[in-house]
């Protein structure tokens, strides 16, 4: 489920499948049961905010912001 904000500038994606952001030496990761929620923060940087349970890591892809927000219209 993609859905646009008001503004148009970001996107929020629940259960992205096949996003691996967990590093190698993490434990936690989305097959834990909790939902995965990524928000694009700033489209033309790439910056997305990723939400797994109470935790929330920041990262930057601009090649994976342009496929959410091509998916979204």
């Amino acid at each position: 489920m993609l859905a646009l904000t008001a503004a148009g500038v970001g996107v929020s994606a629940a259960g992205v499948a096949g996003l691996s952001l967990a590093s190698e030496n993490e434990t936690t990761s989305a097959s834990d049961g909790a939902p995965l929620v990524i928000s694009v923060r700033d489209a033309k940087k790439g910056t997305l905010d990723i939400f797994s349970g109470s935790s929330k890591k920041t990262v930057t892809d601009k090649k994976l912001a342009a496929q959410l927000l091509k998916a979204a219209r």
